[in-house]
């Protein structure tokens, strides 16, 4: 109670989460009286980040800047629309599968939305689209970065879980893929409502030489996924080789990445992957300070006189990491969560970790699209200039089906599990 106490306390006065969660288990180990546990502090907090699965953060942060310094995000939007740029409300399914693909390569929600946003939303006010719908379109579009591998918030919840990298990212491509095929419905529908315009129909000449210029920029999401899935690459050799292939593709094919390049955006990429290394760290502390308190322990046995069944307990998760995302980013989510209520689903009502973890990312995920924080939201309406609240209103329907699709990956665990195993 100590604990969670002066943890909220640090928080609510604007400390970073990462250090709120040394600050709070440093509160703890005083409030137990057994100054001896400061001795095991540093060992956990090394412990923490000591984990080769962890190197591929990194990694996938610095194929992201590459891929946007290097003109492949502008490449694979081009090669959206030569597919389905003319059909009703075509820049709409434009902007959704660009960032599947972009997804593919990118794995930070965020970043994905501050990119897409920047070259979406105007090319679709041009085309008559509401400003404010082709921003939320945006920001939902984004969610499938953390979601489709790579993704950095499953590399994190891996080592939580202690699973292996590979099966946790594999487990977010029936997920990831589902929710694109949702949300083009989604499109399907509001397009045919609202009648959004059609775009223009390429001659078959312009959209076979648009589609030859954009392929090899897909070589780096095949090498990345590909590899992993067919077991010659683990996680981490898998983001090497796919930073390789970006560096490449950027620099000989598409000409617009220069080695000169290179040193800023690994500077980027290392300050991102600190960030996240230090929540990583911090975590271990904080799992450290509640197993030791027994508090899994007593949070199983509250659940327990409320959840009698996995159903029940999915459907209470739920719910729980909603609330908490709407607040919270996803990472601090993960790193605040994970350790309570993991062993609870695998211990009590024995539920696969890697399903586990596909609806805890998920569900964090959403809260980045929901009040009264929504950070992908914000993030589009500073790019964009769009009102965060109407973003939330005008795309409600994404949001349903987002409700909807997570209550089917709660039920059916082979939709997480399908690649994985």
């Amino acid at each position: 109670m100590v604990t969670t106490a002066a943890f909220l306390a640090f928080m609510l006065v604007g400390v970073p989460i990462g250090v709120c969660l040394c600050l709070g288990s440093i509160v703890y180990i005083f409030a137990s009286g057994n100054p001896l546990l400061f001795q095991s502090f540093p060992t956990q907090l090394f412990g923490g980040v000591d984990n080769y699965g962890l190197i591929s953060i990194p990694l996938f942060v610095l194929i992201g800047e590459i891929m946007n310094g290097g003109g492949i995000t502008r490449r694979i939007i081009d090669m959206t629309m030569a597919f389905v740029g003319a059909m009703r409300g075509g820049l709409a399914y434009v902007n959704l599968l660009a960032n599947m693909f972009v997804a593919s390569i990118l794995g930070s929600a965020t970043a994905q939305v501050a990119v897409m946003a920047q070259m979406m939303v105007p090319e679709m006010e041009k085309k008559g689209y509401d400003k404010t719908f082709a921003a939320g379109l945006t920001a939902y579009s984004g969610m499938l970065g953390p979601i489709i591998p790579p993704s950095i918030m499953f590399v994190v919840y891996s080592v939580l879980a202690q699973v292996p990298v590979s099966d946790m990212l594999a487990a977010g491509i029936v997920p990831g893929i589902l929710l694109t095929v949702a949300f083009c419905l989604v499109i399907a529908a509001m397009g045919f409502v609202y009648n959004y315009p059609r775009g223009e129909r390429m001659k078959l000449q312009e959209r076979v030489r648009i589609v030859l210029d954009a392929l090899p920029t897909l070589l780096i999401p095949f090498v990345i996924v590909g590899s992993i899935l067919s077991g010659l690459a683990n996680a981490t050799e898998a983001a090497a080789v796919g930073a390789v292939a970006a560096v490449l593709v950027g620099c000989f094919w598409i000409g617009e990445l220069k080695f000169s390049d290179l040193p800023r955006m690994m500077l980027r990429a290392g300050i991102y992957s600190a960030v996240v290394l230090f929540l990583v760290a911090a975590a271990a502390v904080f799992s450290w300070v509640l197993v030791y308190g027994m508090v899994p322990q007593q949070v199983a046995g509250w659940v327990q006189t409320v959840a009698s069944d996995p159903v029940t307990f999915m459907l209470l998760v739920n719910v729980i990491l909603l609330v908490i995302g709407t607040v919270i980013d996803g990472a601090p989510g993960l790193i605040m969560t994970v350790p309570i209520l993991l062993p609870i689903a695998t211990e009590v009502y024995g539920i696969d970790p890697i399903h586990f973890g596909v609806v805890v990312v998920v569900n964090l995920v959403l809260g980045f699209l929901s009040p009264p924080v929504g950070l992908c939201f914000f993030v589009a309406a500073a790019v964009t200039g769009a009102k965060p609240g109407k973003m939330f209103l005008v795309t409600l329907p994404f949001f349903f089906v987002s409700c909807l699709m997570l209550v089917l990956l709660s039920l059916i665990p082979s939709l997480s599990t399908f690649f994985a195993r």
